[in-house]
């Protein structure tokens, strides 16, 4: 089973509650990802990577993109449809890069995401053959069924398998002491396999609320701590 369907699997018997809530303190944004919400952002993206760019289990998908609501998205429905996550883009059959991120070089293809808090896809079309992520994913399948089945053996993030990414994840969990009534503050990057494990993995497999703060400005995170009523803070 992929490592999206462990992760999602016993979420979705209370698909609406709130699982991702995203602030940028530069934008002054708020966007809040409910578990039906995020497994759809999901669904779509494995979709379109399955009919758009035949990604099979081990097929490297290159994420450089910050902590933010449609990274989970891309980060989870490239593990639903079994590719291996990696953050280079020599070698990747798909590099997902933000809007002002130049062409990553080595990969197949390109797909750029707004990163928009509203959701919004790109005013233009990209250039140099490159594919708008957000216009393009929507217009994909709500609902995905694998068209493999995803051993536990199967790379996922880097050169760590799904299980042991679970297993890793679960173990970080535990240790912290998060559960699935905590609504958990983050300020950190999800920068390289460390960051992807601790700063989204870790309270996902807690089935926990994560509050990420993108950009944080240091005096506004006591407030944001009380009118989320957070209760655990992931270390940074």
């Amino acid at each position: 089973m992929s490592l999206t369907d462990e992760l999602l699997r016993p979420l979705l018997a209370s698909p609406a509650k709130p699982l991702i809530t995203h602030y940028d303190d530069q934008l002054g944004s708020r966007v809040e990802l409910s578990v039906a919400t995020t497994a759809n952002w999901a669904a779509k993206t494995a979709n379109w990577l399955t009919e758009e760019f035949d990604i099979e289990p081990g097929d490297a998908v290159a994420v450089q993109l910050p902590a933010h609501w449609q990274t989970v998205g891309v980060l989870l429905g490239a593990w639903w449809c079994g590719a291996r996550v990696v953050t280079e883009g020599a070698g990747a059959r798909l590099a997902f890069v933000g809007p002002d991120d130049p062409e990553p070089t080595g990969a197949a293809a390109t797909a750029v995401v707004t990163l928009d808090p509203m959701g919004r896809g790109l005013a233009e079309p990209p250039g140099g053959g490159a594919f708008d992520y957000l216009t393009e994913s929507r217009a994909a399948g709500d609902q995905y069924s694998p068209l493999f089945r995803i051993p536990g053996g199967t790379t996922a993030l880097f050169e760590s398998t799904v299980d042991e990414v679970l297993a890793e994840a679960r173990a970080r969990a535990a240790k912290l002491g998060l559960t699935a009534d905590d609504r958990v503050l983050s300020t950190r990057e999800w920068d390289g396999p460390e960051g992807i494990l601790d700063g989204l993995l870790v309270p996902l497999a807690a089935g926990a609320h994560l509050v990420h703060v993108s950009n944080a400005d240091p005096a506004k995170l006591a407030a944001r701590r009380d009118a989320e009523r957070t209760t655990a803070d992931l270390p940074a």
